[in-house]
């Protein structure tokens, strides 16, 4: 929580909820911290995080992560997609989004052609892993809030 805090300056409700089981806080900032150093951008690593927490309706997550894009200069627009669901402007970061969706739809079974169309917007192989990172990080989150009610 200290680590939180120092991150954040403050301690959110949703993580004081989750420090009731230790085991899983640590986990999750430890894998989050993790995540965080991957080769995917600030704003590419948002967009998996939201699509992650708006496909599971972890309505505090959602909240969060869009303060979080807003921050890191996110239009309104990019936003607004990622909570409607619907196809992002920046076929880069739509294909983050596209392949975050099959990688959940498929269990991680997504396919050649899934991974060539991901990998022909310039992104890599190591990124479609850190995809795969970022959305075990992220469902254990949003798994994780809804069942201790953060944000009700």
């Amino acid at each position: 929580m200290e680590a939180t805090i120092r991150h954040l300056g403050r301690l959110t409700p949703p993580v004081a909820r989750l420090a009731t089981s230790p085991h899983l806080l640590d986990g999750f900032l430890k894998l989050n911290g993790i995540f965080e150093r991957t080769t995917l951008d600030p704003v590419a690593r948002e967009v998996l995080v939201m699509t992650v927490a708006v496909r599971n309706e972890c309505h505090v997550c959602v909240a969060m992560h869009t303060h979080r894009l807003r921050d890191l200069g996110a239009d309104e627009e990019l936003v607004a997609a990622l909570h409607e669901r619907r196809p992002l402007q920046d076929p880069k970061l739509d294909a983050v989004r596209r392949f975050t969706l099959a990688v959940l739809a498929t269990a991680g079974g997504v396919g050649d052609e899934a991974v060539k169309d991901f990998l022909s917007y310039g992104h890599t192989e190591q990124n479609a892993l850190e995809v795969v990172l970022g959305i075990g990080t992220y469902t254990l989150s949003t798994f994780a809030n809804r069942l201790a009610g953060a944000g009700l």
